[in-house]
C-alpha cells in the first residue's frame, strides 16, 4: 500500500510542475562554475626554488654554455620578465613574444623545465617532449654579434631549442640548423605556427583573428583592442619596418615578419597610441586608425583555459 502511495505521490508531483512549466513558471538555468586549468605561479615560488636547487658547474649536454651564467640569466629573466631580448639580426622575435606569457604567469614551471633541460639534455614542457639534437645542443652558448643575447646562454638554449622543436610551413625549405640559421628561415614563425606553440606549451586560450597574407577586416580597431586588452594579453603581428617608419602618414603594403605585446591602448585627438613590449624595453608611438589598421596583420588575444566543474 506504502509503494502505491509514493508511486501516485510522485506521479502527481510530475504532473503537477509541467503544468507550472506549461502556464509560465519560470525555469532556473544555473551556470556551471569553472576554474582554471591553465597553471599559475609566482616570481618568489621561481626564484625560491632556483636557490634551493643545487647548481650543476657543468653540464653534459651542453659543451660551450657557461653554467653560472646560465643560472644568472634564468635569475635576470624571473626578477625583471621585460628584459629578455630577441638578440641582434635575428629571426627569434617571436619566441620572445611568447616567453612574456611563462615570466609572467607560471615562471616557476619556466624556471623548473631550463634546469632540467641544461642538466638532463631533456625535458616536457606543457604537452611538449624537447630532446634537442647535438647540433642544437652544440649552438647554444656559441651566438656571437647578437648585443647582449651573446652573454646571455639560457635565453640562447631557450630560443634555439624552441626554433628546431616547432616548425611551420616557412620552415620547410630549411628544417636542420647550420651555423647563423637564428638570422634565417630556419628561425622564423608564421601566425599559425605562433598561436600553436602557446596553446601546446602554456595551455592558454587563443582567440586569433588576421593571417600572414590579409589583415583582421575589423573596422573599429581601437575598441577591438581596448576590450580585449581589459580581459587578457593581447600579442600583435606586424610589419616591422613600418612599425619604426618615422612618416606615419605613407601606407604602403608590406609582409607581417614581427609579434609585439600590448600593453596599454588609448586614443589621442584623432591618433592611437599604443604602448608595446618589444623585447628588452617598452614603446610608445602614435598612429592614425588608417595606419594602424594597415599595419597589423594578426591580433592574438591570450586567456587562461577553463573548465566546467559540475
Amino acid at each position: 500500500m506504502t509503494s502505491l502511495t509514493n508511486h501516485i505521490s510522485r506521479k502527481f508531483f510530475s504532473s503537477f510542475l509541467s503544468v507550472l512549466f506549461y502556464f509560465g513558471c519560470p525555469v532556473y538555468h544555473f551556470a556551471a562554475e569553472k576554474i582554471d586549468t591553465t597553471t599559475f605561479s609566482t616570481a618568489k615560488q621561481a626564484l625560491d626554488f632556483l636557490s634551493k636547487h643545487k647548481k650543476q658547474a657543468t653540464s653534459n649536454y651542453w659543451p660551450e654554455i657557461n653554467a653560472d651564467r646560465y643560472y644568472a640569466n634564468l635569475r635576470k629573466n624571473i626578477e625583471n620578465p621585460l628584459g629578455i631580448y630577441e638578440g641582434r639580426s635575428t629571426n627569434f622575435c617571436s619566441y620572445a613574444a611568447y616567453s612574456y606569457l611563462p615570466l609572467h604567469f607560471d615562471p616557476l614551471s619556466y624556471v623548473r623545465f631550463m634546469v632540467n633541460i641544461f642538466e638532463n639534455g631533456k625535458a616536457i614542457y606543457g604537452k611538449e617532449y624537447f630532446e634537442p639534437p647535438l647540433e642544437i645542443r652544440r649552438a647554444a652558448g656559441t651566438l656571437h654579434f647578437k648585443g647582449e643575447l651573446d652573454i646571455r646562454d639560457a635565453d640562447q638554449l631557450w630560443f634555439l631549442t624552441l626554433a628546431d622543436h616547432f616548425k611551420g610551413y616557412v620552415n620547410m625549405l630549411d628544417r636542420h640548423y647550420h651555423t647563423g640559421d637564428e638570422n634565417k628561415l630556419w628561425a622564423s614563425v608564421n601566425y599559425a605556427k605562433f598561436n600553436r606553440m602557446i596553446r601546446r606549451l602554456f595551455n592558454f586560450q587563443t582567440e586569433a583573428v588576421g593571417s600572414d597574407l590579409f589583415r583582421p577586416g575589423i573596422r573599429d580597431i581601437y575598441t577591438y583592442l581596448s576590450e580585449r586588452l581589459a580581459t587578457g594579453t593581447v600579442a600583435l603581428y606586424l610589419n616591422n619596418p613600418r612599425l619604426y617608419k618615422k612618416n606615419h602618414t605613407q601606407v604602403r603594403l608590406g609582409v607581417p615578419t614581427h609579434f609585439i605585446i600590448l600593453l596599454n591602448i588609448e586614443e589621442i585627438g584623432d591618433k592611437i597610441a599604443i604602448t608595446y613590449w618589444d623585447y628588452g624595453f617598452r614603446s610608445r608611438q602614435e598612429f592614425t586608425e588608417k595606419y594602424l589598421k594597415k599595419l597589423i596583420f594578426g591580433i592574438t588575444h591570450i586567456t587562461p583555459k577553463t573548465r566546467d566543474v559540475n
